[in-house]
């Protein structure tokens, strides 16, 4: 986990003023992957004391602009923030409890990672989201009918 100054020292490398609410919520997304707003909201008013819903909404557009964070949501989730950044890594997410766990690349034959036809676009990356049951998940819940676990 970096400390205040590695989060200042991100903050100035990403051309952003060094302000308590950006150090505070940049390092409530360390400490927190996968975080949802009202979960960093809550970590940051516990450094900080209070602080605006509106800050921290204003505090993650410009992290993410920025670079410094990456915003993901899931089908059917709210937005989520991660500090692994610029490595195109893929997700696992728990159809059950919505768990979160990054994945490195995929592996093996990827045609589906590459698009049928490109439009003209210069494509530079591509979102992965693996859905399934976690371990805590998939030990308390049958497989659905015509998974693999079940045939």
């Amino acid at each position: 986990m970096p400390t205040a100054t590695d989060i200042e020292h991100l903050l100035r490398g990403a051309d952003l003023r060094v302000t308590r609410p950006r150090v505070a919520v940049l390092g409530a997304v360390h400490d927190h992957p996968h975080a949802d707003t009202d979960s960093i909201i809550r970590v940051v008013r516990e450094d900080l004391g209070e602080v605006s819903h509106q800050a921290v909404y204003d505090v993650l557009r410009a992290l993410t602009s920025a670079g410094l964070v990456r915003r993901i949501q899931p089908s059917g989730s709210a937005s989520r923030y991660e500090a692994r950044v610029g490595d195109n890594h893929h997700h696992l997410v728990c159809r059950s409890c919505g768990a979160i766990e990054d994945v490195d690349c995929a592996v093996g034959a990827t045609p589906c990672l590459e698009p049928s036809e490109d439009l003209g676009f210069a494509v530079d990356e591509a979102e992965v989201i693996y859905w399934a049951l976690c371990p805590e998940c998939s030990a308390r819940e049958p497989a659905p009918s015509g998974s693999p676990r079940h045939q």
